[in-house]
């Protein structure tokens, strides 16, 4: 790369005339001819200081430090090619010079000058050299002898919003003749210039490009403000060079009579209308022989009428070729559809720097129409996170993009943002040229509102209740009221009584009541097709994981036009209603759920609450404030979920508030189970008394109602929180016997399967035979996730005190078993296998494992056991004395520990940074941290394993013969003394260092 100024390049562009016709005809000597090419232009280049920083084909982009050498080279190059016998290959290269600053980038360049040189050279032709305005400028009294410019005049280029003057170079010797230029001037066209810059959309236009030549007619459909019209401008003007007898451009929005949309394309083509023929039969035969292009923008309004004007037309005039932008398609015989998406948003929680954030879409928009609202306004690192949220919030709508940048006039980024909640009176002052739908945001939305149906209108208030998605069955269990008359009494809140009409003791008032068309299950999909026809319900179609292709279809709206549905809802007077019946939706799914947890389909029904995890939020925020027990019902059914996702936190806070909540003082069996189901969430967070505290409270009501099953299951979350094993085991007792009373096997081999792992460790072979006796149930049950559950604990258990062969027997076996389990229960499966491995010395055969686990646990959205695996890692690192690999590891694992609030996953990853601590001679560290690990372990009851200890052990006789008892023993009461904060900072700082 040249050292040239980046604000005064002189860009060099060249491309062969009919290459591509030539190499159809003449393969081989074009092969031979293009290399000749390659070489004189490079000569020519490099001979007058110019750098080729990039080829495509057989076009050559080139930059200079000065004019002179730039027009100079041109001239030689095309001496030269002139001069060339090409035989049945005739080489023509059209060339374009412009003058202006641009960035580099690993050696390419990019900025405005280079679209403005790539248009100058598409509006000439072979063997012709164009020059703008900047580079005249620049070589105006330089000139090479007998070399003169023709001054051409002003022309607009395709693209670019101001016009360029271009001048041609003419040279004796060579063609000083050739076909007008191919500029917007010349063409047959009704195009609007365009006033500000077109920001990408390279696929789409792309694509849209090859449908209207492949296609009659082709629909761009999508909602309000996506781009439809301009997108459609931009292809067209593409398209001049392929429809000789013009591309006219017909807006609808204005009219209101569909009577006059034909007498518009009469007035459009320059044609007069005649007294005894119809305006359908003239434009006909107008443009019965004619190779044109139509472009009929907004037809939503007039769809009916534009159907019949474009199906007439498209008979009767066969080499005619339209384009339509609506909300919806035509829905006429040859349309070919293309839903026009919002622009690429950025992720908003990976944004690493302003230069990245770029990349996007909408932030370039954004950036774009902020420079012309505030010239001074830069992306900058600070200020690129609210600009990221503004798009995303705004989901990536141009318009909606535009008139959020126009507020950096009077409003820093990061203000815009914040008053996102209010966007439907931020987002307004647009241009006042533009049609009045598109002067706000309100304006865009009402304006397809209005043109739906009132049932369609119904349907889409109702919607805005979901959030983060729905499926069919959702919709129609909560959008929908059964009724024997037809129609369904709803609320009005503008009858002057707020909450739908309630008075202060609840009542509804009858004069509050307003009709609404009644919406049955039935009628949901019709309507939910109508609103994904007419773009205001997009369908997620991408959104399926891999393995689950027969998912349920979901449907979300855009959160702009959630927002307006749902003011739409409240002003209907449905808010409470319809939020009601979504509440009761998802706490039956989640009861649904709750037995399939521990079943052969745990994976899916997890999956899919794991999609729903926003709505579920949504139905807890709302019990908190109308039905509290279908909160606590839904919230404690959701317990395996909240853990095995990792969101023990999430449940645990939302019961903690439902449970303080006056309705829910009351000892009832709902109470009961949220009581039981927040006992086994807490410990979790290591909050073991307040956890012993519920679980005592549950088994109390549970006791008082006479409900044995319920006391049983209270009685085992209560064991899994005791202050100590004695205590669990006693808990589990009692439990093992309501489950024998009640002939209850399930829970029986629950009961002794819970025996087994809380068993005396020093009493290994009766945790075995408690295990083996909930093995046999299970396999007499047919039970194949206890069966497997089982299997695990007996194999861990049996490798944890170093009977390493038994170990694999019943791992393996396990392994058979989970395998036509699922995925998740392979992954538990295979941690066991990762750990009988690396206690046998099979480090990679443990490493291996783990990756796999890491790779399910991905897969399948699960968080909470990768931790455990990557810390795992890290302890395999440490025997291969890899300890900068084991040091990442652990501190990647201790991260999302401290996330997830897991006491005993902190301590047992801060024991691997002890051991590293080891290894790297930093004692008194490996000491702190061991102590600190005791006294958390005791805490939280959890003692370590024979084989763990060991380790342990191992490592503290290495320090005591290095480090003085004075030193050792300090050490150690400091960490006994530290907080878990003060433990994580100990380890992370030491390992930084």
């Amino acid at each position: 790369m040249l050292d040239i100024p980046a604000n005064s390049i002189t860009f060099l562009f060249t491309d062969i005339e009919g290459s591509t016709q030539l190499w159809e005809q003449h393969p081989e000597a074009m092969k031979v001819a293009l290399a000749r090419h390659d070489r004189i232009l490079r000569q020519a280049i490099e001979s007058h200081h110019g750098h080729v920083f990039k080829t495509v084909g057989d076009a050559f982009y080139a930059a200079f430090p000065s004019a002179p050498d730039a027009v100079s080279s041109a001239l030689d190059a095309q001496r030269v090619i002139q001069a060339e016998s090409w035989g049945e290959t005739p080489i023509k290269v059209r060339m374009a010079l412009h003058t202006g600053a641009a960035d580099e980038r690993d050696g390419d360049y990019f900025g405005p000058a280079l679209n403005r040189v790539a248009r100058l050279l598409s509006a000439g032709h072979g063997g012709q050299t164009l020059l703008s305005a900047a580079t005249e400028e620049s070589v105006r009294n330089q000139l090479p002898k007998d070399t003169e410019l023709h001054d051409m005049g002003e022309r607009r280029l395709k693209d670019l919003t101001r016009p360029e003057h271009i001048y041609q170079l003419l040279v004796p010797g060579l063609p000083a003749n050739f076909l007008p230029l191919k500029t917007l001037d010349t063409f047959h066209t009704n195009l609007p210039a365009q006033l500000t810059s077109f920001i990408g959309r390279e696929k789409e236009m792309a694509a849209i490009k090859q449908l209207v030549l492949t296609n009659r007619l082709t629909t761009l459909t999508g909602p309000g403000g996506t781009g439809k019209t301009r997108l459609s401008l931009q292809v067209a003007s593409n398209l001049l060079d392929s429809f000789p007898d013009g591309v006219w451009f017909i807006e609808l929005a204005p009219l209101t009579d569909p009577v006059l949309i034909p007498q518009t394309v009469l007035g459009i083509l320059g044609l007069r209308e005649d007294a005894g023929r119809l305006p359908l039969d003239l434009l006909s035969n107008y443009l019965q022989s004619k190779r044109a292009l139509l472009i009929f923008d907004n037809c939503e309004h007039l769809i009916e009428a534009s159907a019949h004007l474009t199906e007439s037309l498209l008979q009767a005039c066969p080499q005619l070729h339209i384009i339509t932008s609506s909300r919806e398609a035509l829905g006429i015989a040859g349309e070919t559809p293309f839903r026009v998406p919002s622009l690429s948003i950025p992720d908003t929680h990976q944004i690493t720097s302003a230069e990245k954030l770029a990349q996007s879409e909408a932030v370039r928009l954004f950036i774009d129409r902020a420079k012309t609202a505030l010239p001074a306004f830069t992306l900058t690192d600070a200020n690129a996170p609210a600009v990221a949220q503004i798009c995303a919030r705004l989901d990536g709508i141009p318009l909606a993009i535009e008139l959020a940048a126009a507020r950096v006039k009077l409003l820093k980024v990061e203000q815009v943002a914040e008053r996102l909640d209010d966007r439907f009176r931020l987002l307004t002052g647009g241009s006042r040229t533009a049609l009045p739908r598109q002067q706000t945001l309100r304006a865009m939305i009402d304006w397809s509102y209005d043109l739906l149906s009132e049932s369609e209108q119904v349907l889409l208030r109702r919607l805005s209740v979901f959030a983060g998605g729905w499926t069919l069955e959702a919709a129609e269990e909560v959008c929908s009221i059964k009724d024997e008359d037809g129609r369904t009494l709803a609320p009005h809140a503008s009858a002057g009584v707020k909450d739908e009409g309630r008075s202060k003791e609840g009542v509804l008032h009858p004069s509050s009541f307003i009709l609404h068309p009644l919406i049955g299950p039935f009628d949901v999909l019709d309507l939910l097709d109508q609103l994904v026809n007419k773009s205001l319900v997009v369908v997620d179609a991408d959104i399926v994981p891999e393995g689950y292709e027969d998912t349920e279809a979901r449907y979300h709206l855009l959160e702009t036009v959630r927002q307006y549905a749902r003011e739409k809802l409240m002003e209907a007077g449905e808010g409470i209603s319809t939020r009601d019946r979504h509440l009761n939706y998802f706490m039956r799914l989640a009861e649904r759920a709750e037995p399939e947890f521990t079943g052969p389909h745990q994976v899916a029904w997890m999956k899919q609450l794991d999609t729903e995890l926003d709505n579920l939020r949504a139905a807890l925020e709302w019990s908190l404030e109308q039905d509290v027990l279908a909160g606590l019902r839904l919230a404690s059914a959701l317990k395996w979920f909240w853990v095995t996702y990792d969101r023990f936190r999430d449940g645990s806070e939302k019961l903690a508030q439902l449970l303080t909540k006056p309705q829910a003082l009351v000892r009832t069996p709902e109470r009961a189970k949220a009581l039981a189901a927040q006992s086994l969430l807490l410990p979790y967070m290591g909050n073991f008394t307040q956890a012993r505290m519920w679980g005592q409270e549950s088994i109390s009501i549970y006791d008082e109602l006479g409900d044995r099953l319920g006391l049983a299951d209270g009685l085992l979350a209560l064991a899994s929180c005791a202050g100590n094993f004695d205590h669990a085991r006693s808990l589990i007792a009692q439990g093992l016997e309501h489950y024998q009373a009640l002939g209850d096997k399930p829970g029986l081999a629950r009961a002794l399967g819970m025996q087994g792992e809380f068993s005396d460790p020093a009493d290994y072979l009766q945790a075995r035979r408690y295990l083996e006796q909930s093995l046999a149930i299970c396999r007499e049950l047919g039970h194949i996730a206890g069966i497997g559950a089982n299997l695990i604990n007996l194999g861990t258990s049996a490798n944890r005190q170093g009977e390493y062969a038994l170990a694999r027997v019943w791992l393996e076996e396990a392994l058979e078993v989970n395998r036509a389990f699922g995925r998740v229960r392979m992954a538990e499966t295979l941690m066991a296998v990762a750990e009988l491995s690396f206690r046998d010395g099979k480090y990679d055969q443990a490493r291996t494992c783990l990756e796999e686990v890491l790779s399910i646990m991905n897969e399948n959205g699960q968080a909470f056991s990768d931790p455990w695996a990557i810390t795992r890692m890290g302890y395999i690192a440490l025997r291969l004395n890899d300890p900068a690999r084991a040091g990442k590891l652990f501190k990647e694992s201790l991260k999302r520990f401290k996330n997830a609030g897991s006491t005993i996953g902190i301590a047992y990853t801060l024991e691997g940074y002890a051991s590293l601590a080891v290894l790297q001679n930093q004692l008194e560290q490996a000491s702190r941290l061991f102590a600190w690990s005791d006294v958390a372990r005791a805490n939280v009851s959890n003692i370590r394993p024979p084989t763990e200890q060991a380790d342990v052990d191992h490592d503290l006789a290495t320090i005591r013969t290095r480090l003085d008892e004075a030193a050792f023993a300090a050490a150690q009461a400091a960490g006994r003394a530290m907080s878990i904060d003060e433990a994580i900072a100990d380890a992370l700082e030491s390992a930084s260092s």
